[in-house]
């Protein structure tokens, strides 16, 4: 009759915490969970405590001594847990990745809650037959140690898993990054000789003009413009994010988007070169695509970099848009593909690695991504 009056308020109370832990469903109902199977053992051990000081006692309710055992059990167990929850679970559990063992670890601690829900008593006279007096509290005590070992294992297996998952996508983003930045280098690299070669065009142009050879140097002009990739390489001082920036001049020009460019980064950057490059190419590459799908009159873009100090970069790109943006947790999902966007997590992990900053905000109309990259100075 005790467990179906407290039931219902045990299903509300673990609605309530569901809705306002801010956790994955999995994680919150798992950790809802181990809780109640610890407190079902501490319940029994309160339950032989009742025996002993009641004999003869069975109500629904403790008595006052075995109720103020239980509340004394719990609270020291919460005392002990309290470091070890604050400074190694509560990580833990924000944790972004998700390890499978998050969807099978509900099983453990409701196995024990049925375990400790079966072994309790319906009469106090079972435990005084014999020495269950003294064994009932020490199957208990047993099954509290194994619950809280296993609690343990798989706290240590499910971190490691969530290490080696953090390891995986941060070899992934890297293999992009570099793929990127080996894309990015290859068309300021084609760039550069552009304009090394232009110098010959001109002798070359400089000579049919004296030979009065007209018809040749005009084919000659026309064929020399196509070979020459448009580009605007005096955005910056920095020949790569010059190379960059300028790469994306081109393309928002060709589609209609008017582009401010205040990039103000020096030939040597506090910071690694091709981070500056990809948190660029990223954001750049991302704006343009939002752009697109706006009509050409509502088309903006404006890129600011300088360097504050000696050691940080800041970056900040504006765009207007027009899809919803799709946000959960601070994770936005790719509007070109199911899944999560890959070009935002990239400047994220970009800007945590060295204890940078990045902040992501949209109103509507406008989406502003702001980056601060450290260097090892700062």
């Amino acid at each position: 009759w005790e467990s179906n009056t407290m039931l219902p308020f045990l299903i509300l109370f673990a609605g309530a915490y569901v809705a306002v832990v801010d956790l994955p469903l999995e994680k919150s109902v798992s950790a809802f969970l181990g809780v109640c199977g610890v407190f079902a053992c501490l319940t029994n051990l309160a339950t032989a405590a009742d025996a002993v000081l009641a004999s003869g006692h069975r109500g629904t309710w403790f008595t006052l001594g075995a109720g103020l055992v239980f509340h004394a059990i719990c609270w020291l167990f919460v005392l002990l847990a309290w470091h070890p929850a604050t400074h190694g679970v509560r990580d833990f559990l924000t944790e972004r990745e998700v390890p499978v063992t998050w969807y099978v670890f509900w099983v453990l601690p409701l196995s024990f809650i049925f375990l400790n829900v079966f072994i309790q008593p319906q009469d106090y006279a079972t435990l005084y037959a014999g020495r269950m007096l003294m064994l009932y509290p020490l199957i208990v005590g047993c099954l509290l140690g194994l619950l809280l070992f296993c609690y343990f294992m798989f706290f240590h297996m499910a971190r490691e898993m969530g290490k080696n998952m953090r390891l995986q996508r941060q070899n992934e983003f890297l293999q992009m990054q570099t793929a990127q930045y080996e894309t990015l280098q290859n068309a300021i690299g084609e760039t550069r000789q552009a304009r090394h070669d232009l110098r010959h065009h001109f002798t070359a142009i400089h000579g049919l003009i004296e030979k009065e050879a007209w018809d040749e140097l005009r084919n000659y002009v026309e064929s020399a413009r196509e070979s020459i990739p448009g580009g605007e390489l005096n955005l910056c001082d920095n020949s790569a994010a010059d190379g960059v920036a300028g790469h994306y001049a081109v393309q928002f020009r060709r589609e209609g988007i008017s582009f401010d460019c205040l990039l103000d980064l020096p030939q040597k950057l506090p910071v690694a070169e091709m981070d500056v490059c990809v948190v660029l190419a990223n954001l750049l590459e991302n704006a343009l695509e939002a752009s697109r799908k706006l009509p050409r009159t509502l088309r903006h873009v404006a890129l600011r970099g300088e360097i504050h100090g000696k050691s940080l970069v800041l970056i900040q790109v504006e765009n207007t848009y027009g899809e919803q943006v799709k946000e959960e947790k601070g994770v936005f999902r790719s509007t070109k593909r199911p899944g999560n966007g890959i070009g935002l997590q990239s400047v994220r992990r970009i800007a945590e690695k060295n204890g940078g900053y990045y902040d992501f905000a949209y109103d509507g109309r406008v989406f502003r991504a702001s980056v601060m990259l450290r260097g090892e100075e700062g």
